[in-house]
Parts: structure tokens; sequence; C-alpha cells
């Protein structure tokens, strides 16, 4: 475990994202924690420790992998459900422990069957159809056959969802797309209802399609972004305030990332910093090294514009982004010390670095920023 480093989870800032959505969503919708990409970046054994804490039940993963590590921290009555990939082998495991999944392709419910009566244990499924994302799913002529195997085998095969995805909900310039969606979804539900299958749930929406498309919360909302505090696009953020007459953003970051200066140096005018040439100093200057690079999620793109806090301003990094470290300008501050905080991400007295101004640094998408922070980096849940 790395030392240069740390990840602060704060568990006021969760509850109140997770209050603020039970309000906007109501009490009979579930609220299923997406945690895919390590949460976000949170760290998975952390972030749904701190989850289940504040009441949380239902947890989304992306694959067995983030699956196992959910159950290796919770034990209590969870549910857990894979929504992308998984492999024949992993079936046994997953049926065993009534770990909920998606199935898309007409191999995996087979298989699902087949593992199912060997454990002589339901396989609970949850049946992804097309409606327009084209990326995964079942496509409309393939239902028939789908509906055919669900009622022959239901000793084997709890019907437990009908789900889709929606193609870009965060943004107003597929409106059409996701209206169309919507109805593809609707008359799919209908058929299998026409041909005596009822789900127990129906759910599509992610952050953005529950907010933009309030018809999609259905019975279960997938919730990612907005849990931890963001949005997943301006054009949410703006709809959502527009929509409820508000100025103020309900949702609190929950990630801090804090670091510490690893060394000072006085640097002469007209010298380089760094590798190469891409930085030379136009006066003297006294310049922090910061143990943090590339090969912990601080992005090389944020080479000679990136901003770190350093006792409250923010100070700007200097020359390349290395595998390990960053130097950054602190001339303007009167005294900085050898280990002193740094923070990457968060706030530090008056200053505060936010992920969307990160992102801008970078040009990085927030779920990109998030996801690429190193699993090896500590995570701290702290109040």
């Amino acid at each position: 475990m790395q030392t240069n480093s740390l990840i602060e989870l704060s568990r006021s800032a969760y509850q109140k994202n997770i209050d603020f959505l039970r309000q906007l969503f109501g009490k009979k919708v579930i609220f299923s924690s997406v945690v895919k990409g390590n949460a976000y970046g949170h760290g998975i054994p952390e972030f749904v420790t701190m989850a289940s804490a504040c009441g949380v039940r239902h947890f989304s993963v992306f694959d067995v992998s983030e699956a196992r590590d959910i159950k290796m921290v919770l034990n209590d009555k969870i549910t857990i459900l894979i929504m992308g990939f998984l492999q024949k082998e992993d079936l046994e495991w997953i049926i065993e422990n009534e770990i909920e999944f998606f199935v898309f392709d007409r191999k995996r419910l087979s298989e699902a069957c087949q593992i199912a009566k060997k454990l002589r244990k339901k396989a609970i499924v949850h049946i992804e159809v097309e409606t327009g994302m084209n990326r995964t799913g079942f496509e409309k002529s393939e239902l028939a056959a789908v509906a055919s195997l669900l009622k022959n085998e239901k000793e084997y095969l709890e019907f437990k969802g009908l789900c889709t995805h929606y193609a870009g909900a965060e943004s107003i310039s597929n409106y059409y797309r996701i209206e169309r969606q919507i109805v593809r979804f609707k008359e799919i539900k209908q058929y299998f209802l026409a041909n005596d299958l009822k789900p127990k749930i129906c759910h599509s929406a992610c952050s953005a399609a529950s907010v933009m498309f309030p018809e999609t919360r259905m019975d279960l909302v997938r919730i990612g972004i907005m849990q931890y505090g963001l949005w997943p696009s301006q054009e949410v953020f703006i709809t959502y305030l527009n929509a409820k007459k508000m100025k103020l953003d309900p949702l609190s970051r929950v990630i801090t990332w804090k670091s510490v200066v690893m060394s000072v140096k006085k640097i002469k005018t007209t010298n380089f910093i760094g590798y190469g040439t891409s930085f030379m100093a136009k006066r003297d200057m006294k310049v922090a090294i910061i143990p943090i690079g590339y090969a912990h999620g601080y992005s090389r793109s944020l080479s000679n514009h990136g901003r770190v806090l350093v006792q409250g301003q923010r100070c700007v990094v200097i020359g390349l982004v290395n595998m390990n470290m960053i130097a950054v300008d602190v001339t303007d501050i009167k005294t900085v010390k050898k280990g002193e905080e740094v923070v990457l991400i968060g706030s530090q007295n008056e200053g505060v670095i936010s992920i969307a101004s990160f992102g801008d640094y970078s040009n990085q998408l927030n779920y990109e920023l998030l996801t690429r922070i190193s699993k090896s980096i500590p995570r701290k849940i702290i109040d």
C-alpha cells in the first residue's frame, strides 16, 4: 500500500447525497448504488462499508471480481447485481451466493439454467433488452426464444428484472433517441406480459436518465456518479435546478485526495524544470515536488495545467507530470516545508479544487478521472 497520498471519504457528505436522492426518487423506488470501476475510484471495500452504514442495501457492479469484493466486506442481507462481464465458470459461485445478473445473450441464459439445475437452486436473472443503445441486450427477434426458455425453465430461472440502458441521457442532443428507447422498452415489457411473463421489477435509469427523464425511474434506479456528489453533466445539473427552481447544488463531493510536499527547490530564471523543455523559469522560482504522478492516476495531460492546494492557495503544476512526481510553483508562498499537506482534489482553508475543475484542466470526464485513481492508494472513511 502506498503512503505517498491518501483518499478520504466523507460519511456525512455521502449521507447528505443519499438523503437527497431518496427524497428525489421516493420511497417506493429501489436505490441501487453503482460501484463499478472500484466505486468510481473511491474504493469498493471502504465505499460499500460506508454506504451500508448509511442504509444502502442494493449494489450494482460490472463484473464478478467486483461482486466478490463486496461479498468480502458485507455479508449481511444485501443484493448484488452484476451488469456486465462474467464467464461460465463464475456462474456456480454467482448462483450459489444468490447474486443477481444481467442476461443479454441466449448462451448465458442457457448456461445459467444448466448450472442452476446442477445446484438445484434458481438463477436470479435480469433480462437486458436492446432498445437503441446498440451495445448489449436481446434483439426483438430473440424475445420469443427468451420467453420460451423463461417459461419452460421457471423452476430454475427467476425472472427478477427487465432492463435496458439509455444512450447518452446526460445530453439534450440525445433527447429524441432516448424518447424512442423509452417507447421500445414499454413495447417489450408489454410483449412479456402478453406472454404471461411478469418481471418482479423493471429498471432502466442511470443518474442522468433519472433526472432528465423521470418516467424511467420505474421500480429501481442504478445511481453511480450522483451518489458520489457529482452530476453526469452540466446539462443535467441545470435541468434539475430549473425544474426545482433552486440555485444551490444539493450534492456534496465525497472524495478528497491528499498528498504531501516531498522536497522544496529554488530554481534560477531561464532554467528548465523537469524532463525536456516544456517549462522554463521566467523568474527565480521556488518549486515543491509532490510524490504523485500518472502511475497514481494523476493524468499526464495535467502537465503545465493542473492545480493543487498548498496552504489554501492554488499552485500550478509546472513541467511534465512524471510517473511518480509532479512539480508545482510555490514561489508566492512565503514558507513551504517538507511534509506539508497538499490537496489534489478537495478543500483546504478557503481554497477548493473541484473534480469538475480538475477534469477541465486535463480534458477528462469526471468518470474517467476518478476511475483512474490507483487502487493501491489507501482510502479512509471520515465523518
